[in-house]
């Protein structure tokens, strides 16, 4: 088992390294406009939802392709409500492809390095991470893909991931859906303030660990 770790660990690198650095090097996004989505969807007839939603999925795994003018391609064609409904299942399969991904390249060898962290025991992870899962899918500028491959390090379970997901996602997705875009963010920032997220998942609970503030270790106690 040992020897298979270095091996998963440059696998995630190199991942992470393509689906990442690929946004300077070539323009996915000019393929995913949401007129041309439009035109690929009603071309597709009674597939359509099926294809929609796995390209969605696709979008959420393969970081490059953006997801935005996915759901508004997805209003468009479907209208708000059934649009917003794929786009919410299509995101969260993704969603939870990407957290399998991480799961199994990366999180023992995370475990290894930092054990007796909050995140590596499940209840705690559990009650702390869906609620950090949950409040970021709220946030149109953290990165949707880049959160999903950091929960996937920590020892949270699939389900309450795949749950937190699709409910923090529905009012952005409702909103992107209905009017086909709010706010607009570059990429590079979008990837670094999930970044940031990420570190947060090892950062906050340590400091509750170490700090206890506001008493709140006593929610979190298990061991080590």
């Amino acid at each position: 088992m040992k020897s298979k770790v270095p091996v998963k660990i440059v696998l995630f690198a190199f991942l992470i390294a393509v689906l990442f650095l690929s946004q300077l090097v070539w323009d996915i996004a000019s393929y995913f406009k949401p007129e041309a989505v439009k035109g690929v969807l009603e071309s597709a007839g009674v597939f359509a939802p099926a294809i929609y939603m796995l390209i969605m999925a696709a979008a959420i795994v393969v970081s490059p392709i953006p997801s935005l003018p996915l759901d508004i391609a997805a209003g468009m064609v479907f209208g708000p409500v059934l649009g917003t409904l794929y786009s919410l299942v299509g995101a969260t399969a993704g969603a939870m492809a990407s957290f399998s991904i991480a799961r199994y390249l990366g999180s023992e060898f995370v475990e290894r390095k930092i054990s007796g962290h909050i995140i590596f025991c499940r209840r705690c992870s559990d009650r702390l991470m869906t609620r950090v899962v949950f409040f970021s899918r709220l946030l149109p500028f953290v990165s949707f893909d880049v959160v999903s491959y950091g929960a996937g390090l920590t020892n949270m379970s699939l389900t309450k991931f795949a749950v937190a997901t699709f409910l923090g996602m529905i009012p952005l997705t409702f909103v992107y859906n209905y009017f086909g875009a709010t706010l607009a963010f570059s990429g590079p920032t979008v990837v670094i303030l999930g970044l940031v997220m990420v570190s947060m998942f090892f950062i906050i609970p340590r400091w509750i660990e170490k700090k206890d503030p506001f008493k709140l270790k006593a929610h979190f106690e298990h061991d080590h």
